[in-house]
């Protein structure tokens, strides 16, 4: 079965409920080194980020990067990180509540996800489908496009859709 189904699987008289699926970049869960190693390392990999011949990368990335990097990113996160958390992820969660609240009905549902990170793309994904959403809308959050933001979450969001 695929995934979206047709028009001719929906209730009669009730159009396809709508997700919305507002993306952006991504956070560590926390300002620490331990928490942006990992995040460092997904988004780092990511040839739309960095394109380089992946041998010389991956020494670039493992020995040089995420040896000495997460440290002192992570004092500078700590001086945005608010009681609430991340400021994108807690920003984009308000978004994600304030649509919530505008379409306040059945029929269209809102979900954040972060392109490295989480909550995911997948995760989002999921929980719209899991909603019965027929439709989905990808909205990444940037003023612009570019392959290292847009791209990005685009590729995300249609692996997630396989």
């Amino acid at each position: 079965m695929p995934l979206f189904a047709g028009q001719n699987e929906i209730e009669p008289g009730r159009g396809p409920r709508i997700g919305v699926l507002l993306s952006n970049l991504g956070t560590p869960e926390a300002p620490t080194a331990a928490a942006l190693r990992p995040y460092l390392r997904e988004f780092l990999s990511d040839r739309r980020v960095v394109d380089l011949p992946r041998v010389v990368w991956w020494f670039i990335l493992n020995v040089v990067i995420l040896t000495t990097r997460p440290r002192r990113i992570a004092r500078l996160y700590r001086k945005i990180w608010t009681e609430e958390g991340s400021p994108l992820l807690v920003t984009g969660l308000q978004q994600r509540d304030a649509l919530r609240t505008r379409f306040d009905g059945d029929r269209i549902r809102v979900a954040l996800g972060m392109r490295y990170g989480n909550p995911s793309i997948e995760s989002a994904m999921d929980e719209l489908l899991d909603q019965d959403c027929r439709r989905i809308l990808h909205l990444p959050l940037y003023p612009q496009y570019t392959c290292a933001t847009t791209a990005t979450n685009h590729d995300a969001f249609f692996a997630a859709a396989e």
